[in-house]
């Protein structure tokens, strides 16, 4: 009834005065009520069942294909507990093969679900495990090597929420879509013919694959009508290749209360919250005044990212809170987070980023001949050009702008699937690059010197705490448990720690999650 009630009074509210001017010109088409994921819960056998499947979904005025799990599109949300068995039974109906990765979770290597857990078309893969971490809001996607960013695209992706005794003593918002909320902030493209246009080619392995419409839990622009006061939303950047940065329409707080990994110390007040790709954090924001404001994605500076209409702020999702009060709080003190370790005597292990010159030049004059320089994220091409001698030893030294037309026509034969490598390799998932100790702290070092693209760095089987981030120490909302850092151009360090075994047939994968640097090579095999 409540639920119902809410719909019929935010219908009622929506005042034109109140709105930005983006928002008027959609007033006459009644925006979409927020899409939630149904919560699943394991059964009294301890078991979920996941089926992979197309469909067809609406996007505005096109009606595409689309994938998703137990539904056209996305997924339901996952709930388990922690120190508790879950077997989830994955049928696969789509015409080839995925795997489903669980994203966050630490878990041995055989359920991971990295590209070597192949479900093939028409059949079941059950895995079990028990989530031993803290409470956190983790995700599932598909990792089949080299389509990774195609099967996301087509909407592959969902929810998991680990509890543990701790959350529940915390009075926070936790009625699933009312007042404890899911957003999924997604970009598609889509063709003449309205199906999502998807393509590793050469820019979009140079660059990543971004779209013109953006999408929150696959819906254009939705609005959510909650009870008044402590909302919490549970964000997740589940783009291929677009970092966010996320903030509100009248510049009301974001309190951030947890990371990939879980809760913080303690909430941290931001007025902007950028997102790397795979990143997530739940955030509260205060709507006891009852007052209508829309979460915006501002502007950022990464190449490709800022070609219209991403050149502006744009709606993420509207915000109506209704009449009926909440009760829930925002807490001083969320968890406590153990002291960083002695880095004296520990492994270290050194990665180096880099992408082929040779795809960064044909990438950016794609880019460059498609979108104009504004989609070059203020990178000049005199920057581009340095980057490429510094990546080629010198040897494009006196290369003309011109110059760039003959090589991509000497270039037809260029193979960009492997063009993207760590410490000079493209992946190999018949060779792990190294074995990890169980249990042992270790030292890793990321290095983007040298590149000027963003990698967001994942690292699978753990969550791990930030030393240094870009050359910089990690952000008071960035220093938690996190699975992903952002590599730019500087040098990253992070304190690892593997509590559970992977071996050589299932190796943990370390990666760039811009999928199509992942998809062409940007990634490892490593063992525990």
């Amino acid at each position: 009834m409540q639920r119902r009630e809410f719909i019929k009074l935010a219908t009622a509210v929506g005042v034109a005065s109140a709105l930005p001017l983006w928002s008027r010109s959609v007033l006459a088409a009644e925006r979409p009520a927020l899409p939630i994921p149904n919560l699943l819960t394991a059964d009294s056998r301890g078991r979920i069942a996941l089926t992979v499947q197309s469909g067809k979904s609406q996007f505005g005025p096109h009606t595409a294909n689309t994938w998703g799990y137990n539904g056209n599109l996305l997924g339901p949300a996952l709930q388990l507990q922690q120190g508790k068995a879950v077997t989830v039974d994955i049928n696969n109906q789509l015409a080839e093969e995925t795997t489903v990765h669980w994203h966050g979770l630490e878990i041995p290597g055989d359920v991971d679900g990295g590209p070597q857990g192949i479900i093939k078309p028409g059949a079941t893969r059950s895995v079990t495990f028990t989530p031993t971490q803290q409470a956190a809001t983790c995700w599932f996607h598909p990792h089949q090597h080299g389509k990774t960013g195609h099967q996301v695209a087509m909407g592959l992706a969902g929810l998991v929420l680990i509890e543990d005794p701790q959350i529940h003593s915390l009075l926070l918002p936790k009625q699933w879509g009312i007042d404890d909320v899911p957003v999924i902030i997604q970009d598609k493209r889509f063709s003449a013919d309205g199906q999502i246009d998807y393509q590793l080619d050469i820019m979009s392995a140079a660059v990543g694959w971004f779209g013109d419409t953006l999408l929150t839990n696959g819906a254009i622009y939705p609005q959510h009508t909650p009870p008044r006061g402590w909302l919490r939303l549970r964000l997740l950047n589940g783009c291929n290749a677009r970092s966010l940065n996320l903030a509100t329409s009248d510049n009301r707080p974001l309190y951030v209360i947890a990371s990939d990994g879980g809760m913080l110390a303690e909430p941290v007040k931001l007025s902007e919250l950028p997102m790397l790709m795979g990143e997530r954090f739940e955030v509260l924001v205060d709507t006891r005044d009852g007052k209508p404001f829309d979460l915006l994605m501002l502007p950022v500076n990464q190449m490709g990212m800022a070609v219209a209409p991403f050149d502006k702020a744009h709606p993420v999702m509207r915000i109506q809170p209704v009449q009926i009060p909440a009760s829930a709080t925002l807490p001083d003190t969320l968890a406590t987070l153990p002291a960083l370790p002695s880095l004296e005597g520990l492994t270290q292990r050194k990665f180096q980023l880099s992408m082929d010159p040779m795809l960064d030049m044909m990438g950016m004059q794609a880019l460059m001949k498609k979108y104009g320089k504004q989609a070059m994220g203020g990178m000049d091409h005199g920057q581009m050009m340095g980057h490429g001698t510094m990546q080629m030893g010198g040897h494009m030294d006196g290369m003309k702008h011109g110059n760039m037309g003959h090589m991509n026509h000497g270039a037809q034969g260029f193979d960009f699937h492997n063009a993207n490598r760590i410490n000079g390799q493209a992946f190999d998932m018949n060779t792990p690059m190294f074995a990890a100790s169980r249990g042992q702290f270790e030292r890793w070092t990321i290095s983007g010197e040298g590149d000027m693209m963003l990698h967001p760095f994942h690292i699978h089987g753990t969550q791990f705490r930030i030393l240094s981030e870009n050359g910089k120490p990690p952000a008071a909302h960035r220093a938690g448990w996190k699975d992903t850092v952002r590599v730019e151009g500087a040098v990253s360090e992070v304190l690892v720690k593997f509590d559970h075994q992977a071996s050589k047939d299932h190796a943990y994968m370390a990666h760039c999650h811009l999928l199509e640097h992942e998809d062409t090579g940007m990634m490892l095999g490593f063992t525990v």
